[in-house]
């Protein structure tokens, strides 16, 4: 039987932040990512499911952390963590050592969430680029959150972006 292949979705990012109530404050009001489940504390237990997988993923070297699960527009998941006792270094922006160096979210007005960000203790990374100058009005820039997590901001979908032929300026 031949194995049908198809593009999965994606589910969730998962973030570490030094501050969880901080956190899900700016995502709310900055990005606009509805609180599915606000702040809450985890123990280090093997009674239930949560515990167990806990444990399976961090080890032993634990006894509770902060979580808190968030959604965008579309239905995909933020899952943020803080854990006590946790350096509260900004994470290093390696882009050319293997694993994820950022994620990307997509506004229309994207001068206005880059000023927000910054506004509400973020940075931005560069200046705001077009990928398509005097072809497609298609923007994109790198920013930071107030934490040091880098993400960037498209105007428009990742498909439309880099599919040919997806705009034509009529």
């Amino acid at each position: 039987m031949e194995e049908k292949k198809y593009p999965r979705s994606f589910s969730h990012i998962g973030i570490t932040v030094p501050d969880i109530h901080k956190a899900v404050a700016f995502y709310k009001e900055v990005m606009g990512w509805y609180i599915i489940m606000p702040p809450s504390i985890v123990k280090k237990e093997n009674d239930t499911a949560i515990g167990i997988m806990c444990i399976d993923v961090f080890g032993e070297d634990w006894e509770t952390f902060e979580i808190a699960h968030m959604s965008t527009s579309d239905g995909i998941g933020i899952e943020l963590f803080s854990f006590p006792n946790m350096k509260n270094d900004k994470p290093e922006f390696s882009p050319f050592s293997t694993g994820l160096f950022h994620f990307s979210v997509q506004d229309p007005n994207i001068e206005d969430l880059v000023a927000k960000i910054v506004e509400c203790g973020g940075k931005q990374r560069m200046p705001i680029r077009e990928y398509y100058p005097n072809e497609k009005p298609y923007k994109m820039v790198y920013v930071e959150d107030p934490f040091g997590v880098v993400f960037e901001i498209y105007t428009h979908s990742y498909e439309m972006t880099y599919s040919t032929g997806a705009y034509q300026n009529i």
